[in-house]
């Protein structure tokens, strides 16, 4: 399948300085959303009753996390008039502190975002002085009180020729329709893992347009017992649910997690030779860069040379940082970083952490080779130039390949495209 072409780099054609001495900004694969978040509004609901009724209005469902395209190739968006069966006419209809009074822990409510507004289109609608075409996302997987009204509008959807596309990863999708993608699906995958109440184990409910939960200190459902849940009466009052920490002092709820994860490519200390490893569920001859979590208390260059010794034995000199990549699976940031041997510190060995399978020691000039004809997805094939046994390296969509573009290219180098004054 054909590589997506990449985003552009913000503001690309302004000369400045930091251009002049570190090249241009470096946008990879996930990034580069043309939405204006406005997340300073999402509590605004007269503003979010009004995006979510505007005839520009787009709709990105999501089964399973799989979202709604005409194909592996383009998203599909629907219409107010296509969810309403779902959604109801007007979620953002009463207050949020309204909302929160009126909790009712036995009815499902379907999980929706509000993404952003699209500001390169002309659509009409206006908020103050914000404008463009809004953009919400919507769970629309069957489960609870809202399963029949899901399938059928699962149902219709098919119907048209349109599918939920499944897959473990989507990186075929235009770079701007990827960025939308990628923020749908961490906000629907973090809502969907956290129902419950971390600190009193409470059913929580979605605020904020989708980007926090709260613990409500009601609920217009009575537990009895033996633990089953049951709907109150009509009219009467809600019950107050058990104390919990999160409604004391400053207000602790509970806001969508980001993973740091740092992503390296790593040099020979004679800058000749790069290290790249390959993880033992990977086909063969398939390696990459090497990558691991960032752990409390670490900086970023601390969590470079931790993990590549850890996990392959080389020890770390100097550590820079060359660009990040957001990943939703479920919720990471790849903080890409190019770091150097130090003399005497390149014997591999895989001792201390058994994660990888192998790891391996690859001439520059072997590198740029499989850049050019060796990279695809996992378990999809090669360009028609590859040699069969051949290294194999990720795509571009993904920053381990624009890490090992960047140091078989001279990194600052390849990069620096600023005009100069």
């Amino acid at each position: 399948m054909p590589q997506p072409e990449l985003p552009e780099p913000a503001h690309a054609e302004v000369d400045s300085m930091l251009s002049r001495k570190f090249g241009r900004e470096v946008a990879n694969y996930f990034a580069g959303s043309p939405l204006n978040r406005l997340s300073f509004l999402r509590t605004d609901h007269p503003f979010l009753s009004a995006a979510l009724k505007h005839p520009s209005t787009s709709f990105l469902l999501f089964n399973n996390m799989s979202p709604l395209a005409k194909d592996p190739t383009q998203l599909e968006y629907v219409k107010l008039e296509d969810v309403k069966p779902l959604i109801g006419e007007d979620p953002y209809s009463k207050s949020e502190k309204q909302i929160i009074e009126e909790y009712n822990s036995t009815i499902t409510i379907p999980q929706l975002l509000f993404l952003g507004l699209d500001e390169s289109k002309i659509s009409g609608f206006e908020h103050d002085i914000y404008h463009g075409a809004p953009y919400f996302a919507i769970d629309v997987t069957p489960k609870g009180t809202i399963k029949l009204k899901a399938e059928k509008l699962i149902e219709i959807i098919k119907s048209r020729g349109l599918q939920f596309v499944e897959g473990r990863m989507h990186m075929s999708l235009p770079a701007p329709q990827a960025a939308i993608y990628a923020q749908a699906r961490a906000l629907l995958d973090w809502n969907a893992r956290n129902p419950f109440c971390a600190g009193c184990g409470q059913p929580t409910l979605s605020i904020n347009a989708g980007t926090k939960r709260t613990c409500p200190p009601t609920d217009m459902a009575s537990i009895t017992e033996k633990g089953a849940i049951d709907s109150t009466i009509v009219g009467e009052p809600a019950k107050d649910r058990p104390d919990c920490v999160t409604r004391k002092g400053i207000s602790n709820l509970s806001f969508p997690r980001t993973d740091p994860t740092v992503i390296m490519a790593v040099l020979s200390a004679d800058s000749e030779r790069v290290l790249l490893g390959r993880q033992k569920r990977w086909p063969p001859l398939w390696y990459s860069t090497l990558a691991g979590f960032v752990e409390p208390a670490e900086s970023v260059e601390e969590a470079v040379r931790r993990e590549v010794w850890e996990e392959s034995g080389v020890k770390l000199g100097r550590v820079v940082i060359h660009s990040t990549q957001p990943w939703p699976y479920p919720a990471n940031l790849m903080i890409g970083a190019i770091g150097q041997c130090i003399p005497g510190g390149e014997e591999i060995h895989l001792k201390h952490d058994p994660e990888l399978d192998d790891a391996k020691w690859v001439s520059m000039a072997e590198v740029k080779e499989a850049l050019e004809v060796g990279t695809s997805g996992l378990g999809e094939d090669a360009g028609p130039d590859y040699k069969e046994g051949g290294l194999r390296l990720p795509p571009r969509t993904a920053i381990a390949n624009r890490l090992l573009t960047a140091v078989t290219g001279g990194f600052l180098e390849e990069h620096s495209h600023a005009p100069k004054m």
